[in-house]
C-alpha cells in the first residue's frame, strides 16, 4: 500500500501594501483634478423679432440692450434709444465701469418696481469671443459681500444674443438722441 504524502504547502499571503499607497497618491490627486476641469455652461436665449414687435407696440415692458462695438459699449433702453456709452481706452473695454452702471440701472428698476431680468447684447461682427464671454459674465452678475461671504449677487441674468444695427442706424439713433447733434 502506498501512503500519499502530504505536501506542506503554506498559504500564500496577499500584500496589498503598494497597492493601498497607491490608491492613498491617486485618489486626491483625481479628486483635486476634478476641480480644474468643470465646464462653464451659459445659458443663451434667442431673440425672437416678432415678439420685440410686439412688446414695443403692446406698450409691455421695454428691451435693455447693450450694443458692443469696436469702439466700446453703449446702453440703450428702451430699444434703440442711448441710455449711456461706454468709451473702449488703450486697455480695453471697461467692464468695471458697465457693472456699476447696471448695478445702479438694477436698483432704479426695483425702486420704481420694474420687474427686469433679461437684457439683448448686440454684437458687431468683429467684436472676440473673450470680449463676448466677459460682458455676459458682467450683466449676469456682480461680486458683493453679504454676511462677511462673498457671493454672486444677480443683475441680468436672462441674456439673449443678436446682431448691432448698422453704424449709419446706430449714428441716426445718435443724431435723434442729441436732437440732430453728434
Amino acid at each position: 500500500m502506498r501512503r500519499r504524502r502530504r505536501i506542506n504547502t503554506q498559504e500564500a499571503e496577499l500584500d496589498i501594501t503598494s497597492f493601498m499607497n497607491l490608491m492613498i497618491v491617486l485618489v486626491p490627486v483625481l479628486l483635486l483634478s476634478l476641480v480644474f476641469s468643470q465646464v462653464r455652461i451659459l445659458n443663451l436665449q434667442l431673440p425672437v423679432a416678432a415678439q420685440a414687435q410686439e412688446q414695443q407696440v403692446a406698450d409691455e415692458p421695454k428691451l435693455l440692450e447693450l450694443v458692443i462695438s469696436p469702439t466700446g459699449f453703449e446702453l440703450n433702453y428702451p430699444s434703440g434709444i442711448l441710455l449711456k456709452t461706454f468709451e473702449k481706452s488703450e486697455k480695453g473695454y471697461n467692464f468695471s465701469l458697465l457693472s456699476q452702471y447696471l448695478q445702479d440701472l438694477k436698483l432704479t428698476f426695483q425702486q420704481n418696481d420694474i420687474e427686469k431680468n433679461d437684457i439683448l447684447i448686440l454684437l458687431t461682427p468683429d467684436v472676440d469671443y473673450q470680449t463676448i464671454v466677459s460682458a455676459m459674465d458682467t450683466v449676469r452678475s456682480f461680486k458683493t459681500v453679504v454676511a462677511a461671504n462673498l457671493v454672486d449677487a444677480e443683475l441680468f441674468p436672462q441674456i439673449s444674443l443678436g446682431d448691432a444695427p448698422e453704424l449709419d442706424d446706430m449714428q441716426g439713433a445718435k443724431e435723434n438722441a442729441n436732437g440732430g447733434k453728434l
